[in-house]
């Protein structure tokens, strides 16, 4: 699997030879590969006429190209606004809230990056086919496809320290922009222009692999919340700044504590597995339709309805467990 930023071919076609030679070597006579594109094939078309583009066919003869749209941008934003003023509105009635929930397309959203992040592993899994994503910039939903598409497929990813490694890798060292991402939350009266919530949606779909396995992963939902809660507001610098090099010149490492390295610490990771973990070698295809995927209550309901009993019922899972 491969990501980068789109092509920039620019609207006098331009070719970048380097870039045709590279995808080239990937692919032995004979094989071919796809490219998921995250973009419409329209906003591909428009992006020529800022210097932007996609991989013309006849400069890459084994790839084909596919194109599967994601948000990414304000839309998505505005679709977690709505969701969270929907969840705090305990005043509606059902068919109201019902009418919110559809309206807010956020489960739109996970449908559409679960189903994508299947096809690019179905691509590699079952096609045995070599797979290029990208975006705009490749920093966004790109990176979104792949991570997932990486806990489908790999089970050491859905370890505890295979999932941070996942993390690491594939949105902190790759250039997720966290701090303009991020920068707010739903709650802001503030409507800043980079602010989208990605890195929660691909949580969000983690959740729903969680839900749908719920033996297949190591970590329970108290990482995931306990990840969505330090990406807006952290004590510890993980996910400070933009991108490595932001990292380097503000000196991140030297100043400030990493959220894995308290994450590790013996009394606190045994707070973040999931007691009826088993490991399954197996890749996990989870159903994208519409009665499967439901409404992360444990994040959107938390500041609403307390987790108490649930948190118990955890907790004596554990405790039967570990007395056996």
């Amino acid at each position: 699997m491969l990501r980068s930023s789109q092509p920039l071919t620019g609207p006098n076609r331009k070719r970048c030879r380097e870039d045709e030679m590279l995808l080239g070597t990937v692919l032995d006579e004979g094989e071919r590969g796809f490219i998921i594109d995250t973009r419409s094939d329209q906003a591909a078309k428009q992006a020529r006429m800022t210097g932007g583009g996609t991989e013309p066919k006849s400069s890459y003869p084994q790839w084909k190209r596919l194109h599967r749209p994601l948000e990414r941008g304000r839309p998505l934003q505005e679709s977690f606004i709505k969701l969270v003023e929907a969840c705090n509105d305990t005043s509606i009635n059902m068919d109201r809230w019902l009418s919110r929930l559809e309206s807010s397309r956020w489960l739109s959203h996970v449908k559409a990056a679960l189903s994508t992040a299947c096809l690019a592993a179905q691509c590699m899994d079952r096609e045995e086919a070599s797979v290029l994503v990208h975006g705009a910039e490749g920093t966004d939903t790109t990176l979104l496809v792949t991570a997932l598409a990486q806990v489908i497929l790999d089970p050491s990813c859905r370890t505890l320290g295979g999932f941070q490694g996942l993390l690491e890798r594939e949105w902190i060292e790759a250039g997720h922009p966290f701090h303009l991402r991020c920068a707010r939350s739903a709650y802001s009266h503030a409507r800043l222009k980079q602010e989208a919530p990605l890195f929660l949606l691909f949580l969000d779909c983690v959740w729903q692999l969680s839900r749908q396995f719920p033996f297949s992963l190591e970590f329970s939902e108290r990482l995931l919340l306990t990840l969505f809660d330090n990406a807006y507001a952290s004590a510890y610098g993980t996910f400070l700044c933009n991108n490595e090099k932001e990292r380097c010149l503000c000196k991140v490492k030297e100043s400030t504590h990493s959220l894995w390295a308290w994450l590790n610490q013996p009394g606190e990771k045994k707070k973040y597995l999931n007691p009826l973990y088993s490991h399954n070698a197996l890749v996990i295809w989870p159903s994208v339709e519409p009665q499967s995927i439901q409404l992360w209550q444990g994040l959107f309901f938390r500041w609403i309805r307390s987790s108490q009993y649930l948190d118990e019922a955890w907790a004596e899972i554990q405790r039967l467990l570990e007395g056996n």
